[in-house]
C-alpha cells in the first residue's frame, strides 16, 4: 500500500500545477483519486493527519482560484474525517468542467475549421493569380499544422489539379493515402491526376489496390475503364466497363465505356 500512498501524495502535490495550467479537470481529478486511495488504505494517525492536511491545502487553492471560481462558481468544503462528503462535492464540479471542456473543445473546433477555409481560400488566390512558390507556402504551412488530415491534402490536391499543378497534387494524395489508406475516394483521386500525366502503370496500380479493399464500387472499374482507354489497353478497358455496369446497369457512361471497348475489340 506504500506505492498507493505514494501515488496519491503525488496527485495531490501535483494538483497546483495543474492549477497554474489552466487543467482546472485534471486538478479536480487528482483530488478525487487522492482522497478514494486514502479511503482504502489502513493509515496511521500520523499519515492520516498528514493526508488531511494536504487535503486541506488543496481545497484551499481551489476555492481561492479565481479562473477556476469562473467555470465552478460553488465553494468545497473539507474537514478531517468528511472525505467521502468532499467527494461528493467533486463529483458535482467534475460534471461542470467537463462540460466546460466540451464546450471549449467545440470551440475550438469551430475555430480551427474556420481558420482552416481561411488558409484555404488564401492559398486558392495564390493559385488564382498564378502565384504558385506562395501557394505552395500557405499550403505547406497548413498541413503541418494539420498532419493527418488526409481530407485537406485532398481538398489541397484538387486544387492544385485544377491548377495544373499535377505533381503538388500527386504529392498531396501520396500522404493523403498513407494517412488514410482506407479512403477509397483518394485511389481515384491519384488515379486520375496520374492518368492525366500519362503514368499509366502507377495509375493502374493505385486502382488495383483499391479494388483489393472492395470489389462493389463502380466508379473503381469505370476510372480504371478510363485509364485503359487512354492507355489503349481494349480487353482490360471492356473488363473494366463490364464490372462497372455489372454493379450499376444504369451507369450510362460505363455503358458507353463498354460499347467503345467492344468496338475497339470487332465484338
Amino acid at each position: 500500500m506504500s506505492g498507493e500512498l505514494t501515488k496519491a501524495r503525488q496527485k495531490l502535490t501535483g494538483i497546483n500545477a495543474s492549477l497554474k495550467l489552466g487543467k482546472y479537470m485534471a486538478a479536480a481529478q487528482a483530488l478525487n483519486d487522492a482522497i478514494i486511495i486514502m479511503l482504502s488504505a489502513q493509515l496511521m494517525k500520523n499519515e492520516r493527519e498528514e493526508f488531511a492536511q494536504m487535503i486541506e491545502g488543496t481545497v484551499y487553492a481551489l476555492n481561492n482560484h479565481k479562473e477556476l471560481r469562473k467555470v465552478y462558481p460553488l465553494v468545497l468544503h473539507y474537514a478531517p474525517g468528511e472525505e467521502k462528503k468532499l467527494l461528493e462535492e467533486i463529483f458535482e464540479m467534475r460534471k461542470v468542467l467537463q462540460e466546460d471542456v466540451n464546450e471549449n473543445a467545440q470551440k475550438d473546433m469551430v475555430a480551427m475549421a474556420a481558420r482552416k477555409q481561411e488558409d484555404l481560400a488564401r492559398g486558392q488566390l495564390h493559385l488564382d493569380q498564378k502565384e504558385f512558390e506562395q501557394a505552395r507556402q500557405v499550403f505547406d504551412k497548413l498541413t503541418t499544422e494539420f498532419a493527418g488530415d488526409a481530407e485537406l491534402r485532398a481538398d489541397i490536391a484538387d486544387r492544385y489539379h485544377k491548377a495544373g499543378l499535377n505533381q503538388d497534387a500527386l504529392s498531396h494524395l501520396t500522404q493523403a493515402i498513407n494517412d488514410s489508406p482506407e479512403s477509397l475516394y483518394l485511389y481515384n483521386r491519384i488515379g486520375i491526376v496520374l492518368r492525366k500525366m500519362q503514368d499509366f502503370s502507377s495509375a493502374e496500380n493505385y486502382y488495383l489496390r483499391a479494388l483489393a479493399i472492395t470489389q462493389a464500387d463502380e466508379y473503381l472499374f469505370f476510372n480504371l475503364g478510363r485509364l485503359y482507354y487512354d492507355w489503349q489497353k481494349w480487353d482490360k478497358m471492356a473488363q473494366a466497363a463490364q464490372k462497372a455496369v455489372g454493379i450499376n446497369p444504369n451507369f450510362v457512361e460505363a455503358q458507353k465505356l463498354l460499347a467503345f471497348a467492344k468496338k475497339k475489340l470487332g465484338a
